[in-house]
């Protein structure tokens, strides 16, 4: 634990204080080190199908964009909703390229090509983050054609669950902590799905599952490697800080 940043371990004692900043009866170190082990552990296994459902909405955007409007159609702001804001857009592609010049595609085609690049090239500059808001600002006609891409029920849930995505990524990617969390923002739920969707870890991991386009992966991979991890550290961890339900293997699975 050395190699740990007091700091960022601090924030893990906060679970085991009470409203007057007392620590609850029988709180050890050990059980504060244990849960934040538990949280890498998490992310290990989190990452991974975040970066696949980035990987496969990059793919589909360009494809989906490119298709309909031309390699350079991002390049009009005639082709997005009312509220895209295009000329930031295009400030922030500039900023990209420049930020990543050094980058051998990005140096042949501003050799080769006078610095135009197609949608398909572009989007490679494009952070989880940036693929989501482009997402938001698409014609909402274009959304639904991505949507049922992806097999979600509509544009609507998309746009919530790609906020979400970013949200959980974003926390991975900073070690933010994710037990006993409460994200900040709350995932669209579908209709008749059967539990209501909130702001806690599980309730994200949902989000993945409907997301992710590869059933057997999750369900021979994933699936398993959430259960390993649970039971790895059941002695240490409350389910409902979490929000994992009694049922939450049959949601998962």
């Amino acid at each position: 634990m050395k190699r740990v940043n007091y700091y960022r371990l601090t924030a893990y004692f906060l679970p085991f204080k009470t409203q007057e900043d007392k620590y609850i009866s029988g709180t050890n170190f050990s059980q504060v080190v244990g849960i934040y082990q538990f949280d890498h552990d998490m992310r290990k296994l989190l990452f991974p199908v975040i970066e696949e459902i980035e990987l496969a909405l990059r793919s589909q955007i360009a494809y989906f964009f490119g298709h309909r409007y031309g390699a350079l159609g991002y390049l009009d702001k005639a082709n997005f909703s009312e509220r895209h804001n295009h000329e930031n857009f295009l400030e922030h592609i500039e900023r990209e390229k420049e930020h990543n010049k050094q980058q051998p595609f990005v140096q042949h085609h501003n050799e080769k090509y006078s610095g135009k690049f197609p949608i398909w090239v572009i989007i490679e500059l494009f952070s989880m983050g940036e693929l989501s808001l482009f997402y938001a600002d698409m014609k909402r006609a274009d959304q639904k054609g991505i949507a049922k891409a992806f097999a979600v029920p509509s544009d609507k849930h998309m746009k919530s669950w790609l906020k979400n995505l970013t949200i959980l990524r974003n926390f991975c990617a900073h070690y933010s902590r994710l037990y006993d969390a409460k994200l900040p923002g709350v995932p669209r739920t579908p209709k008749g799905f059967g539990i209501q969707l909130g702001n806690r870890l599980f309730d994200y991991i949902v989000v993945l599952k409907l997301l992710y386009s590869d059933s057997i992966g999750w369900t021979n991979s994933f699936a398993p490697g959430l259960c390993a991890t649970i039971e790895k550290y059941r002695d240490l961890i409350e389910l409902k800080r979490i929000g994992f339900p009694a049922d939450w293997e049959k949601i998962i699975a």
